[in-house]
């Protein structure tokens, strides 16, 4: 059955309104290698440039700004005389549940400003002020509070911004805005805010440093401004200026924000040393020659932000340690596609949009099952070692991560329309320990590598159209003959995208890209990379592939071009991609194939008006299909999704796919193509409103074929959220997978005797499998203050496979096999096969498996000042397998509780130094 993902990106939402290496040579040899690459970068910035008309205005009058004469406190009292002039603006319309209508409380808004920051106050007219939601939460999580925010454009770009909001408790939330509405909650800004509450309703003051903004100074800037209030009882939103749900486009619509005088202007530095204490406490066996009861190791270092000119930021990282991070979790993965992991750390996830690539310009992206590559997957500096330990080693010890040196880059607007972000990153070399009959050894497992990325992206005044380049490397320090067998020496890619709107009114618009990528290394790896699962030349029925042996370089190309309907009730879009065989970005980006021409259509129809049931409903259609180089259909399928908010914002989303005959080129690993039979995938996703103090959902969903084949997935996964109390949330996520598999990869055997002569000699060998995956993933946040929180995350996973009717594939493009014991005369002892026709007999392992796992990790964290942070961390990692397939619940709690575990104990200190 044909894998499917639909990913709808809708870029336009409504606002959340809701050490270098020893010696000289080395640092040299890297500083030659990145000088070059900077300056091409800085060259072809300049070619991203197009410019147009200037945009029409929202209807909203200016807003005016007032010049403080003393100085304000920021306690959300709202007692200072500057709060007592008339409001900035007072005239809110709702977004939501009405659209339209008139707010059904009053809000009343100040702006002001002295020569250090931007000021907000507000007063929050409530009727029923024993109603106000005011749960504590940690920053930056949107908890169902009612809250109060502040929007900017300070380039008055129409297209980027900044987003503050506090909420009712006191708690922060910011984010950063591109793509004209779409938001990037990565980012954290050093500025204030307080709320109180009265027998009115209640009230806030912001206090944003101009040290935290990019714009253009002058004596009297022009920005965009707009303002949102949240009423969580009544579901509402209250915007100054909104987007439709016909329509399109949001920081485009923001009034003006003028009486602004910014001529003076002071460029911040802020530096942040930290210090830490870690202790491990591994789980090694008594006789391991690298086993210690503990292991203490003491680290420092420290991160960097400034200003460096008009509208840019310099981030740099110096022996970052990202202990506080939450872990990731544990997956079974049995097919031949990479797991995928969310980014958590910090440097990389602060304005990480910066880097987006391919998706600009266009208010909704959908993938349509096509494997859309990134060209920048920050997780790939710093991954875990990529070389192997030395076969026949008996005990070793290695990192699990790769060591940051260093790292920096640079992001913002230098100026009106272009954006760029240039990031760099050194690693260091990374050694494994082994023994072998008692000697212990060294081998490499990293060299020592630079990462490296470009971003530029223009847009005209007006938005009509934009340019945007891209450009990535990866070099390495290849000294180690036997690591230079097992990684690429350099890639390198290289793309450009853009959009332009159609029409006048920009309804339509097209959206592009294309790019070009080389890897480059030993004929080794270059074979590695060509047999891999992105690529697969192997495959000896492969007309226009094949195993080249003697290369030392790939090159490939790609590119994908997308229509668009961004307004109005009826949806429509779009696309036609290729990935060439030969594309590869898998370095610095992540990719899961090449060799495809892919392509889709997707209409639809927006239901905005309200009924008495309901509040919105999408219908989308999408026929999609799709082409290998040699002109077999490889992807096929009709599919079907309604997503309904109701009446009372519980959100219902239903999902239909049929998919019909087609080739299927990846399920033999690299052997001759297959038929993959007809299959029907159905979903739902139910979920109540965040609101609530119990907040509920739910997910099914089926991937099945015809009774013939007899496979079958299916999903469970209910949720539950609960806020027992104002400062507590419970969050558990169960979810039970059971998959029957009829054809599941087992192995490639040389084995001899009669086998097609497509098949190069070998023998593809599959079976049935049954396997239960049983997992729950539980979260406990406590917030004792704003500022004092505590975050818990535990995940216990257990999943069992079990093999049987093993067989070999009979034909090259069919789904026919020779089931080993029943067909053709072969036969099956005890794993021992005796193929058809006479030949040789092989020994087949049982590949049944019993895996369990649990981790988990607490952070308690204190932001004893503002920007300044204190953590004490516990992580703890334990797991157990067995070579059974039953799934035996009992038992396997116990094996899992009784495994040693694998602990850490972190304190981390940092400390905020604004200069």
């Amino acid at each position: 059955m044909v894998a499917f993902t639909l990913d709808v990106d809708e870029g336009a939402p409504r606002a959340r309104v809701v050490s270098f290496p020893a010696g000289p040579g080395a640092a040299g040899s890297y500083a030659r290698r990145l000088g070059p690459w900077l300056i091409l970068a800085a060259l072809l910035l300049p070619a991203a440039r197009a410019r147009g008309s200037e945009p029409p205005q929202a209807g909203a009058s200016p807003v005016v700004a007032i010049r403080l004469t003393r100085c304000v406190c920021v306690d959300g009292l709202l007692q200072e005389p500057v709060w007592r002039q008339p409001p900035s603006l007072s005239r809110l319309t709702q977004e939501r549940p009405f659209e339209g209508a008139a707010p059904s409380e009053s809000t009343w808004v100040w702006i002001a400003y002295d020569d250090d920051a931007l000021y907000l106050a507000a007063r929050m007219w409530d009727s029923r002020p024993d109603s106000i939601a005011a749960p504590l939460a940690r920053r930056d999580t949107d908890a169902p509070a009612d809250f109060a925010g502040l929007l900017l454009d300070p380039f008055d770009d129409h297209r980027t911004g900044y987003e503050f909001v506090v909420t009712a408790a006191g708690e922060l939330m910011d984010a950063t805005l591109y793509n004209d509405g779409a938001e990037d909650p990565s980012w954290d800004g050093v500025w204030d805010a307080r709320a109180q509450t009265d027998e009115r309703g209640w009230t806030c003051e912001m206090r944003i440093p101009f040290s935290q903004l990019r714009y253009t100074p002058g004596e009297h800037p022009v920005w965009g401004v707009d303002f949102v209030r949240r009423i969580v009882r009544r579901a509402e939103k209250d915007f100054l200026v909104y987007t439709p749900k016909a329509g399109s486009g949001f920081v485009s619509r923001f009034p003006h924000l003028v009486g602004l005088d910014l001529a003076r202007r002071r460029r911040p530095l802020e530096i942040a040393p930290y210090v830490t204490g870690k202790t491990e406490v591994l789980a090694r066996a008594a006789e391991d020659p690298f086993a210690r009861r503990a292991r203490f190791t003491p680290q420092s270092g420290g991160d960097l932000r400034m200003g460096a000119g008009s509208g840019l930021t310099l981030n740099a990282t110096v022996n970052p340690d990202f202990g506080q991070v939450e872990v990731d979790p544990a997956v079974v993965n049995l097919s031949d596609v990479e797991s995928f992991f969310e980014e958590k750390r910090p440097f990389f996830t602060e304005n990480a949009a910066a880097f987006r690539f391919g998706r600009e310009g266009s208010n909704t992206y959908i993938s349509g099952n096509w494997p859309d590559p990134t060209f920048f997957y920050s997780r790939r500096i710093g991954r875990a070692p990529q070389g192997r330990i030395p076969a026949g080693a008996e005990f070793s010890d290695a990192p699990v991560a790769t060591h940051i040196l260093g790292a920096g880059k640079l992001t913002g607007r230098p100026a009106p329309g272009l954006s760029i972000g240039v990031l760099g990153a050194l690693t260091g070399r990374e050694e494994a320990r082994y023994a072998v009959g008692g000697t212990s050894s060294r081998a490499e497992i990293e060299p020592p590598a630079f990462y490296g990325v470009a971003r530029a992206l223009e847009q005209s005044r007006s938005g009509d159209n934009g340019l945007g380049l891209i450009s990535t490397v990866a070099e390495r320090d290849l000294e180690d003959p036997a690591i230079a067998r097992q990684v690429n020496r350099q890639s390198l890619a290289l793309g450009v995208d853009g959009w332009h709107f159609l029409d006048r009114r920009k309804v339509w618009v097209v959206t592009a890209w294309a790019a070009a990528s080389r890897v480059a290394g030993t004929p080794e790896q270059m074979i590695a990379i060509q047999r891999s699962s992105r690529h697969y030349w192997q495959r000896p029925d492969a007309a226009r592939l094949g195993v080249d042996s003697s290369a030392t370089a790939l090159v490939g190309y790609a590119g994908r071009v997308m229509v668009n309907r961004q307004e109005g009730n009826t949806l429509f879009n779009a696309a036609l991609g290729v990935l060439s065989p030969g594309f590869e970005v898998n370095d610095l980006g992540y990719q899961t194939r090449s060799n495809l021409i892919q392509m889709h259509v997707c209409p639809g129809y927006h239901f905005t008006r309200p009924s008495s049931w309901r509040r919105d409903a999408i219908v989308r259609g999408l026929l999609f299909q799709g082409f290998d180089y040699d002109g077999e259909r490889t992807d096929a399928g009709a599919y079907l999704t309604t997503t309904t908010t109701f009446a009372n914002d519980w959100t219902l989303t239903t999902e239909t796919m049929v998919c019909p005959r087609i080739t299927n080129v990846f399920r033999s690993r690299g052997g001759p193509r297959m038929a993959e039979p007809p299959g029907t995938y159905v979903a739902l996703d139910l979920s109540t409103a965040d609101r609530e103090r119990l907040v509920y959902g739910f997910h099914v969903d089926r991937t099945y074929t015809p009774a013939a084949n007899g496979t079958d997935y299916w999903t469970l996964a209910p949720s539950v959220s609960w806020k027992p109390a104002a400062r507590v949330e419970i969050g558990a996520g169960p979810t039970l997978q059971r998959v029957i598999e009829d054809a599941q990869h087992v192995g490639k055997i040389a084995a001899p005797g009669e086998v097609p002569a497509d098949f190069g000699g070998l023998r593809y060998v599959f079976a049935r499998m049954d396997q239960t995956t049983v997992g729950v993933e539980l979260r406990i946040n406590l917030s004792f203050t704003r500022d004092l929180t505590l975050q818990t995350y535990v995940q216990p996973l257990i999943s069992a496979g079990r093999f049987s009717d093993f067989k070999e594939l009979a034909h090259a493009g069919s789904y026919e096999f020779v089931h080993y014991g029943k067909d053709g005369g072969s036969a099956w002892v005890n794993g021992v096969v005796t193929p058809a026709g006479g030949g040789t007999p092989f020994t087949l392992a049982d590949p049944s498996f019993n895996l369990k796992s649990l981790r988990g990790n607490a952070v308690l964290r204190w932001e004893y000042r503002s920007g300044s942070v204190l953590y004490f961390i516990w992580t703890q990692q334990r797991s157990d397998e067995e070579a059974m397939g039953e799934l035996r619940l009992g038992r396997s709690t116990r094996r899992l509780f009784d495994a040693s575990a694998d602990n850490l104990f972190l304190v981390k200190a940092t400390y905020r130094l604004a200069l």
